[in-house]
């Protein structure tokens, strides 16, 4: 699986100035944003051998739904077993490698194979394989059907999102997690994360940006960028709010703000976390966990914005909203503060994509060196870039 060396489609020069101390570096190279071979190579080494966001168990919710999805032309599937756990597995039949799944479905009994009908149970078990014997002789001697299982690929269902490691390299995702949630609970404990739901109606959206998949990601993380593209954000929550997260083990960057609030006018507010301290009540976090991911904490909400990269200058963004309790995520009565909460987020998101495709825009110029970085405004953006600088040469 692994492609060609790093240094057959960049300088590995340019990639080691990444790592520098901010006031010395350059940010990537243009290459990782515009080469072909290099989305391969990417691939490789930033996402299939770390925890990336596939999906989200609420989109699965009943036993047989199953999902596909391609991991930059690695085809895999998510489905719902009987006994309710979410599993993926390569999404090719071990017989002629035909592709399972094409389009989400729901299951009966099994998995079964379109081309020859071989078929497997929701655990990936072969367990028919018609006519593997000639006509009507469906068993044949000395064939295993245990050895041609479906490949199942590591994966872990964390507040609602479905992460995949499909190397098995990655350490162990609950050790990965760790610090973010360490972080976090000074919000919310374990049990508040049992209690997030995914709003019935005004819940998701999808959005198609031309745009390489990372530069959604350094503009997440920093709040540098909110007075000229988020003007109306920045009147509530002014830049002068905001500060920086950068965790100390590189696995995530981002930005809180002090100034948050409960939204909309009215009596009616959603449901509150119920560990979230009351000194804190107007803090929010914004967080790239790397390498897809995007979350915005609040006290009254929470959204995930994981992103699908289709090509090197494509990507597909899935926002995702949850609530703390089912009455505010499902309840007719909170339905109008949904919708308003969720034409807000899909506003302030929509502002981003001028500033991400631009940047992609600027890339086909040859003299760039992967730019500049300010010392004091962009060092949670500089840690995304030392992380994949470091993946790429690990």
């Amino acid at each position: 699986m692994k492609s060609k060396n790093l240094s057959d489609i960049i300088e590995v020069e340019k990639i080691e100035i990444v790592k520098k101390n901010i006031s010395e570096a350059h940010g990537l190279p243009n290459e990782c944003y515009t080469n072909d071979e290099y989305l391969e190579y990417e691939r490789d080494h930033v996402f299939i051998n770390n925890w990336t966001v596939i999906g989200t168990a609420s989109s699965v919710p009943v036993s047989g739904d199953t999902k596909p999805f391609d991991l930059i032309g690695i085809p895999l599937i998510i489905i719902r077993d009987k006994n309710q756990n979410i599993r993926v597995f390569h999404n090719v039949c071990s017989h002629r490698g035909h592709k399972l799944v094409d389009k989400q479905c729901k299951q009966k009994n099994l998995i079964v194979c379109p081309y020859h009908s071989w078929s497997y149970d929701f655990n990936g078990e072969l367990v028919r394989t018609p006519h593997i014997g000639g006509l009507n002789n469906h068993e044949v001697e000395g064939f295993d059907k245990s050895r041609s299982n479906l490949k199942e690929v590591r994966s872990k269902v964390w507040m609602d999102l479905v992460f995949v490691n499909v190397d098995s390299r990655a350490k162990d995702f609950d050790a990965s997690i760790k610090p973010l949630e360490d972080r976090w609970s000074k919000f919310i404990s374990k049990d508040d994360q049992k209690l997030i739901y995914h709003a019935k109606n005004f819940g998701n959206f999808e959005m198609s940006v031309n745009s390489n998949w990372k530069f959604a990601i350094e503009n997440y993380c920093e709040s540098y960028h909110l007075p000229s593209i988020h003007p109306e954000l920045n009147r509530v929550s002014n830049i002068e709010d905001h500060y920086h997260i950068e965790d100390e083990d590189k696995l995530f960057s981002g930005q809180g703000s002090k100034k948050y609030s409960q939204q909309f006018d009215g009596n009616k507010k959603f449901s509150t976390f119920p560990s979230w301290p009351n000194h804190l009540y107007e803090n929010s976090e914004y967080v790239s966990l790397f390498p897809n991911l995007m979350l915005g904490i609040h006290v009254d909400h929470f959204f995930a914005f994981w992103l699908e990269p289709l090509s090197m200058t494509q990507t597909k963004e899935h926002f995702e909203m949850y609530y703390v309790g089912e009455e505010s995520a499902c309840s007719n009565d909170y339905k109008e503060l949904r919708e308003k909460n969720f034409i807000f987020w899909q506003e302030v998101m929509n502002e981003d994509v001028s500033a991400i495709e631009g940047m992609q825009n600027g890339r086909k110029s040859p003299i760039y060196n992967g730019g500049n970085f300010s010392p004091i405004m962009d060092s949670p953006t500089h840690l995304f870039h030392k992380w994949v600088a470091e993946n790429l040469t690990a």
